[in-house]
């Protein structure tokens, strides 16, 4: 067979592919699923009652949460560059506009890095939860830049005790949610998706590059996972 020929059926069936499967192509689907794995495990071990979800976004967790609070409220900046229909209050981190012993829950996925003032965000979210209230929230560790210019934080395990035992939080569980190969093997996908442009992008290597350097990286750090290596924690406390 002309190898052009050949050429041309590979793009079109990885064409298929990518559009059947789009979200195993992704190129963030590696940490998008341990980190959604993980949160849906402890929300229903831990959360209950009323939730406040801070720096909401578009609300990407309102489906898994339904059967397991009573009610998901949330909250974000009133500038946010995501989509506002499912923001249910405009606040910050700093100033959730309610008062004190509001809610039972709380969820913070990937935010704490974007705030200037990390440890006022923890003492507004200490004061809206009830005595017993249980927070959820995952930080990145080793990551690249992202949301530039406004990310100003990573945090070991050390640094997350630290600033939650300061407030008052009682931490119940902290969970490395990698080690070295998940971390670097998405990293490198980040890095390999630069250069998907022009001949390259419309050959579609990339994302089959991409597809495979995620799985055989879930499959390694499965048998290899040294926490200092971690991209994320998660981190779960209660108030006191």
């Amino acid at each position: 067979m002309n190898i052009y020929i050949k050429i041309l059926l590979f793009i079109i069936c990885m064409k298929i592919l990518t559009y059947f499967f789009r979200n195993q192509f992704k190129k963030n689907w590696l940490v998008y699923n341990i980190h959604d794995k993980y949160l849906c495990e402890s929300a229903k071990k831990y959360l209950r009652g009323s939730l406040i979800d801070i720096g909401c976004g578009e609300k990407q967790y309102k489906k898994m949460l339904k059967k397991i609070v009573d009610s998901h409220v949330g909250l974000d900046h009133i500038e946010t560059f995501h989509d506002k229909t499912n923001i249910d209050l405009f606040g910050t981190a700093y100033e959730i506009p309610v008062k004190d012993n509001s809610f039972d829950s709380a969820i913070c996925t990937a935010v704490l890095e974007h705030l200037e003032e990390p440890e006022l965000a923890l003492k507004e979210c200490y004061r809206v939860l009830n005595k017993g209230g249980v927070a959820i929230y995952t930080v990145p560790f080793i990551w690249h830049v992202h949301e530039a210019p406004r990310d100003f934080y990573r945090f070991s395990k050390y640094g997350l005790r630290y600033l939650f035992n300061k407030v008052g939080f009682e931490i119940l569980e902290i969970k490395a949610l990698s080690g070295f190969w998940v971390t670097f093997g998405q990293l490198f996908v980040y890095k390999i998706y630069g250069y998907n442009k022009g001949i390259i992008k419309i050959t579609q290597i990339i994302p089959l590059l991409g597809f495979i350097i995620q799985r055989v990286s879930y499959i390694l750090d499965k048998l290899e996972k040294k926490e200092k290596w971690t991209w994320m924690y998660k981190i779960i406390v209660k108030k006191k």
